[in-house]
């Protein structure tokens, strides 16, 4: 009946969210790296560095966990 959708369901979440999550980990890394290279690169002052960096971390973190997350919900949906 029923359960057997509930139990897919919580299945799929779970993997859209360790998608999500591992995303945002791999988002957040390459998000530091670029932005920290970015603000050397085009010498952004002080506190305006730390600021740069953490809007392209956070920014890079978000875009990949969406993609993902996506991805992982796009792939649950098929079924084999």
């Amino acid at each position: 009946g029923n359960s057997h959708w509930s139990r897919m369901d919580s299945r799929c979440t779970q993997r859209v969210l360790t998608g999500a999550a591992l995303g945002g980990a791999v988002g957040g890394a390459v998000g530091a790296c670029y932005g920290t290279y970015e603000a050397f690169a085009y010498k952004i002052p002080g506190m305006l560095k730390v600021r740069h960096i953490g809007r392209t971390t956070m920014g890079s973190a978000g875009l990949f966990s969406l993609f993902l997350g996506a991805g992982s919900l796009l792939h649950c949906g098929r079924r084999s």
